[in-house]
């Protein structure tokens, strides 16, 4: 019996929800499975990192604590197991695309109102 590879979304490198290189890969073994993994600065509501592609089945359906220079964050990776079944994330929904000048004009108002003891204005 036959059994094909995989095909999944890819995203090396996504920044606030948007894949700033998203294509499909064709998964190596026939036991691959896709995933999505987003890291997340817990005390930065708006910071966040996420990648997608093919991976074997250990490590998927996790969620990994920790701190990085005294700043904690989560790690999820989520994993399914049908072509494309992990589609581009963009701000927390699948969409096609954002483009890069609103991805840049959020994370700036970000950084601007989540500032704490900043007067405004």
């Amino acid at each position: 019996m036959l059994v094909e590879s995989l095909t999944c979304n890819q995203c090396n490198y996504g920044v606030l929800g948007f894949c700033l290189n998203n294509n499909q890969v064709t998964c190596s073994t026939n036991t691959s499975v896709c995933f999505t993994g987003k890291a997340s600065f817990t005390s930065l509501v708006s910071v966040g990192f996420n990648t997608q592609g093919c991976q074997e089945p250990a490590g998927c359906n996790t969620t990994t604590n920790g701190t990085l220079l005294n700043v904690p964050y989560t790690v999820t990776v989520n994993c399914c197991s049908a072509n494309n079944c992990n589609p581009v994330q963009v701000s927390g929904a699948p969409s096609t695309k954002m483009t890069l000048t609103a991805a840049i004009g959020v994370a700036a108002l970000a950084s601007i109102w989540g500032t704490p003891g900043q007067s405004q204005g």
